[in-house]
Parts: C-alpha cells; sequence; structure tokens
C-alpha cells in the first residue's frame, strides 16, 4: 500500500512537555472504512493522539496527513471542515435542546455567524435529522429534551451530531464507556454502519467490545507504538499480555 491508500497517515510523530515525550515517534495509519482502535495502559499517550490529530496540540515533529491535508500545519476548525470530527470521553451535547435540535444545529450550514443567521429548516435539514436520527436509535426522542436522555443515547448523539457534518474520519474517545451491555452491543451495531462510507479512529479499554469490532488495533506503551495487528494477532503479543492485557 502506498500512502494514498490511507485516510490517515501518521509518520514519526513526537510531542514533548518540559523534555517528558507523551507521544514519542509514533507512525500509524488508517485505512479507508476501517474500524482502527487505539489500546494501552493509562498515560500511554492515547488522548493526546487525538488531541494532536484534531490540533488541540502541536507536535514538536512528524506528520499527520489526512487525505492529502497536512493537519499539523492547520487550525482546529479548519481540521473540522477538511472532514475529521472528534467526540470526547464525556458526551458534548446542548442539554437544553430537543434531540432534533441538537442534530439541527450541528448541520453544516448552521456553524458559521452566517449560516445560523440566514439557516432555514428546509427539506435537506430535515430528511438529513432525520436519517442521522434513524441510524443513532434515537427516532423516537425526536422532541426529548438533551437532558433527559440515557447516558448511552448522549453519546449516540454526540456521534449523531459528528456525523450529520459528514466526515470522512471520525475519532472517538471510549465510545462505551458507562454504558449498558444493550448499548454497547448497539454502538458496536453503529459503528460497523458508519465505516461502511468512512473511517473510524477509536480509543477503548473495553476489550470485549474491541473484540467485537476492531478492524485493526494498535497499542501504545509510555508514548510509544508497542504492537500493531488484529486483535488476535495482539492478544498473543508477549511484550502486550506484560503491559497490558496481563493486568
Amino acid at each position: 500500500m502506498t500512502l494514498k491508500d490511507f485516510v490517515l497517515s501518521i509518520e514519526g510523530l513526537t510531542v514533548s512537555f518540559d523534555g517528558f515525550k507523551a507521544v514519542n515517534d509514533v507512525s500509524l495509519y488508517v485505512e479507508q472504512g476501517a474500524l482502527h482502535v487505539v489500546i494501552g495502559p493509562n498515560g500511554a499517550g492515547k488522548t493526546t493522539l487525538l488531541d494532536l490529530i484534531c490540533g488541540k496540540t502541536r507536535p514538536t515533529a512528524g506528520s499527520i496527513n489526512f487525505l492529502g491535508h497536512e493537519l499539523t500545519q492547520m487550525p482546529e476548525q479548519k481540521i473540522v471542515q477538511a472532514g475529521v470530527g472528534r467526540k470526547f470521553q464525556t458526551p458534548s451535547i446542548y442539554p437544553a435542546l430537543t434531540v432534533f435540535e441538537n442534530l439541527e444545529i450541528s448541520f453544516p450550514r448552521g456553524r458559521s455567524v452566517f449560516g445560523a443567521l440566514t439557516f432555514k429548516r428546509d427539506k435537506a435539514v430535515m430528511e438529513r435529522v432525520h436519517d442521522i436520527a434513524d441510524m443513532i436509535f434515537l427516532k423516537d426522542q425526536l422532541d426529548t429534551l438533551g437532558e433527559v436522555l440515557s447516558h448511552g443515547q448522549k453519546q449516540w448523539l454526540e456521534i449523531g451530531m459528528l456525523l450529520i457534518a459528514d466526515p470522512e474520519l471520525l475519532l472517538l474517545d471510549e465510545p462505551v464507556a458507562g454504558m449498558s451491555v444493550d448499548e454497547r452491543q448497539q454502538t458496536g451495531d453503529l459503528l460497523n454502519k458508519i465505516c461502511k462510507e468512512r473511517s473510524v479512529l477509536i480509543i477503548e479499554h473495553d476489550m470485549n467490545f474491541v473484540r467485537e469490532i476492531a478492524h485493526r488495533v494498535t497499542v501504545l506503551h509510555q508514548g510509544a507504538v508497542l504492537a500493531e495487528g488484529s486483535m488476535e494477532h495482539i492478544e498473543t503479543n508477549e511484550k502486550v499480555i506484560e503491559v497490558y492485557l496481563g493486568h
């Protein structure tokens, strides 16, 4: 495969904080339509990696290429506009707005000041909101306020708020944390649907969930790549067992 075959190509990525390398010479490649999961112990650099991809943190060295865009040179908003959507660990929705309104306000035309002033709830908006609500299991909750949704439903709503902008790459930080068994199963189904049209890079600690969904797994340890491959390969890697899975 060449670099053109990957949605995201990270090479030699390093970031130092007062001499401490939180991410140390990381190279990682995400294929089109992949569910690529990053695992590793606390402090391994997983969330920092997502911070670097979305422009929240700037690297000390290395490159991040997303569909021809060099992300290390771009501000956060431009990275979003280029097609990268990120969901953080804690759901970030508008609790006083309904599910419909949360999705509607995330429609791309409504995001700029001019777009918000001229925004109209036309047929395209209505159809997109209903399609996404159906996908995220909330089609019967469109009039429900965000604040009364279950934790799992809030997670789905935030994913929907990203999907409505139709990103090429989704970054998800622990998407099933705090979910029930049924909600985890539904989230796995949702992610499998999502990756038919885009790529997904996920940080996750729930190994049962990772086994169910991952196309490829990267293990980080002390800021560096310890191993990479299928989940079956990762689970038999002695170094991974020693520093992470064995605990």
